[in-house]
């Protein structure tokens, strides 16, 4: 039918809508054991993917990027074979280009499947410009927001609006450099919902409609 990207506010509730939404259409859920599926499907061994999304962007610090436009971000442990008989344990070191060219290439891959739910990692930038995809946007006021986060991870309020501060920074960091977008720039979405006025089971059904009114992708033979 259709491909889903998912763009979200930390504690705007896009997580479990990127869930409940594939559940209710029978679509694949982009998780990071499915993205490992798919880089296998692209002949990728487990050892060589990377997942670098925006959480992982958040762990390392703004100040080492800027002196530095290409920082490791995972050594890779591999076994080399290239010689007869030899076997010699090598270790592979992965940039911040590399690994988000490899998220690119999976993403691409699962549009190719079709019918799945892409959650964050660009994927309303990567899949802009195809007409089979519906790209929504999840947010709600930050106090909304700091209340969810709060009883759900058991934290004080301060600790839960530092977090969703820091989160949101990350998104729009990560989809500014690699990508040159406004994460906030609503032209990028074709819906945004409002959780902290909509309800979860509202958002499912809102988001389950828009999508039966996309083009279907003519099959290739």
């Amino acid at each position: 039918m259709a491909v889903i990207t998912i763009s979200r506010q930390y504690g705007s509730g896009g997580d479990e809508l990127a869930a409940r939404v594939s559940e209710r259409l029978g679509y694949r859920y982009l998780n990071k054991a499915l993205m490992a599926e798919v880089a296998a499907e692209m002949n990728l061994s487990r050892g060589k993917f990377v997942d670098f999304s925006e959480d992982t962007y958040q762990m390392h610090g703004f100040l080492e990027r800027l002196f530095g436009a290409s920082q490791t971000i995972s050594h890779i442990e591999a076994i080399n074979l290239d010689q007869p008989g030899a076997v010699m344990e090598v270790v592979e070191r992965l940039d911040e280009t590399e690994c988000i060219t490899l998220v690119q290439r999976v993403i691409q891959t699962a549009y190719e499947w079709d019918n799945v739910v892409i959650l964050g990692r660009g994927g309303q930038a990567i899949l802009q410009d195809k007409p089979d995809v519906l790209h929504v946007r999840v947010q709600a006021p930050l106090d909304a927001r700091v209340q969810r986060l709060s009883q759900r991870t058991h934290s004080n309020l301060g600790g839960a609006q530092d977090k969703a501060i820091k989160s949101d920074r990350a998104s729009a960091a990560y989809l500014k450099r690699f990508y040159g977008i406004d994460w906030d720039d609503p032209m990028l979405y074709d819906l945004i919902i409002n959780t902290g006025k909509l309800n979860l089971d509202t958002a499912v059904d809102m988001v389950t409609r828009a999508v039966q009114s996309l083009p279907v992708r003519e099959k290739v033979r």
